[in-house]
Formats: C-alpha cells, structure tokens, sequence
C-alpha cells in the first residue's frame, strides 16, 4: 500500500548547504548535518523538487539526481546546461541556479514522504537467518518479527539499482552483519543489520541477515520510475504468510 503523508513534518532548516564538484559532470550538495531519517527525509524533498524542475526544463542540462545519506549528486551535461556563457564554467551556472532552490526553504521543504507498507514474508526459506537472529539479539522470533514492523525511514538507495537502506530500528536490533558472506541473495530478500534492513533488488551478494522476503519487485528499468522506493520515504513492513506472498509474487525477469 503507498499513500501520501503529511503526518511526519520535514526538519526544520538545515544549517548550512554546500556545493561542490566532483569531476566535469557531476557536483555535489552536502548538507551540514549528521546522516539520519529526519535528513533522509529532506533530502528526499529537495530531490523530488530537483526532479520536477528538471521535467519542466528548469534545470537544463541536468540528466540524474542522486540523493544519499546526507548529500545529492546532480549528474549534468556541461554543455546543455543553460546561460554557461554568463559564469566561468557551467559547474557555476548550475550552481548558482541550484543555490537559488537552497535559499528557498518552502521549495526544499514542499514534498511530504509517502508512506508505504511492504508485505513481508519471515522465516523459513524466506528468511533463513531469522532463528539465528532473533537468539543472538536476545529474543523470540515473533519478537523481532514486531520491532520490525516499527516505521522507519529509507535512508538512502545505493549498492544496487533500487536497493534501498531502511532505518533505523530499535537498539535491539543492532545485529552485526554475517562473518561469511552469501554470494547469492535471492530478490525480494529483506536482510537485518546494525538497526537498519535493505531489500535485495534482485539476486544479489550480500552479509546482511536474511529475515523474510517481499513478493514485490522493488526495481523495473521499464518502469516509468524504475526504483520503487524512494530516499525519504515512510516505510512499515507488514507479516505476511506464505500463501498470502505466492498470491502476491510479482514477475522478475
């Protein structure tokens, strides 16, 4: 289930953006505060405003934005971006038009996470580390099961297309990643470790515990929008049987 929500404001103003570039097509804005869901959520807003001026052709010249924990990547093309002529360089020009955004705090701030409920189905071969998981943080499997099932954030999508970083859960799950590495992660694989999940986007390595598995497919390059999930939304996992989860098995190529 997604819906829009307007439940969880956005933080107040950042200290402090900074701009800087990282090769000839690619700059940076950083923003001047520690990694966490409360920025994940702002920087999802900024990102969402960048994407919209971009479709209009606000922002030419620009071909990917790129939200992480605590940063943007703007991706552009140096020689469509607009009015180059007027700065030094085109890194300037689109600079200066991104400062303008930054300066503007209701832009920034205008876009609510949405908030979505992932079916999930644990244990057994969906989540064979679940057992292991729930001995080693000190509690049942139906324990672990309904922290789990706590609101939190998406952090971020990195590793992979798609593959996003979910968090962060309550301090009894600060579970350590595996000593032994999986090579292959069968997608849709919900993984737990150190308070945060990901969900594998496809088969995948990976040293996260293995807790359950969603029937969704969380990245299509088809798709209008690829990615699913988005930096900065509201996420709930919500237990599933099996039954349930082969009624909902989206295909994968």
């Amino acid at each position: 289930m997604e819906t829009a929500s307007t439940t969880a404001p956005l933080p107040s103003a950042i200290l402090e953006w900074r701009i800087r570039p990282v090769g000839e097509r690619l700059l940076v804005i950083e923003a001047s505060a520690a990694p966490s869901a409360a920025l994940s959520r702002r920087l999802g807003a900024l990102a969402a405003s960048l994407n919209e001026r971009q479709a209009r052709g606000a922002l030419s010249g620009v071909s990917d934005i790129v939200p992480a924990l605590a940063s943007i990547g703007v991706h552009y093309r140096p020689w469509q971006v607009a009015e180059y002529l007027r700065y030094p360089t085109p890194f300037a020009a689109l600079a200066a038009q991104l400062q303008s955004l930054l300066n503007d705090s209701d832009q920034v701030g205008s876009h609510s996470p949405r908030l979505i409920e992932i079916p999930v189905c644990y244990g057994g071969e969906f989540g064979p580390d679940l057992a292991a998981a729930a001995a080693d943080c000190g509690m049942s499997e139906a324990e672990l099961i309904a922290l789990h099932g706590a609101e939190v954030t998406v952090l971020m999508l990195g590793f992979a297309p798609g593959h996003p970083y979910l968090g962060h859960y309550d301090e009894r799950l600060a579970l350590p990643r595996r000593r032994m590495p999986r090579t292959r992660v069968p997608a849709g694989s919900l993984g737990l470790a150190n308070r945060q999940s990901v969900i594998y986007p496809q088969m995948l390595p990976g040293g996260w515990s293995l807790i359950g598995r969603t029937p969704w497919r969380l990245f299509d390059p088809h798709a209008e929008q690829a990615c699913r999930l988005r930096a900065g939304d509201r996420i709930r996992c919500v237990p599933i049987d099996a039954a349930t989860f082969a009624s909902m098995q989206e295909v994968r190529p």
